[in-house]
């Protein structure tokens, strides 16, 4: 996924956050990251879409997150999201995966350990 300024306002608009190491330039650049930096939600986005998209799939949902930030993202990067189910409960459709936030220059950008339950409908 290409994350866009469009990404990142959108983001601002649903959260509230309106963080300078997001929209000013400037200010971004006097920093350690040199420019402005994506939201941690429009990161971590992917993950949700790969969970209730791909794998387990519909009905999807966190319950349990422990993620750690290991690189920026910028405007302009591309991200790809990459899980796998390291545990199944026999008696409950739940899951426990990995996960990491990969850039296009091969860099982890984000990564950690989820639970993860599938809803299913009633009969």
């Amino acid at each position: 996924m290409l994350v866009t300024d469009e990404h990142i306002e959108l983001f601002a608009r649903l959260s509230g956050d309106r963080n300078p190491l997001h929209f000013d330039d400037d200010f971004a650049r006097r920093t350690k990251f040199g420019r402005r930096v994506v939201h941690g939600g429009d990161t971590t986005a992917i993950l949700n879409a790969l969970v209730a998209e791909d794998l387990p799939g519909p009905g999807s949902v966190f319950v349990e997150q422990r993620l750690r930030y290991t690189a920026p993202v910028h405007p302009g990067d591309t991200i790809t999201g990459e899980l796998d189910v390291t545990a199944a409960r026999e008696d409950k459709p739940i899951y426990n995966v990995t996960v990491r936030v990969t850039r296009q220059d091969g860099v982890v950008a984000l990564e950690g350990e989820c639970v993860v339950y599938v809803m299913r409908p009633r009969e």
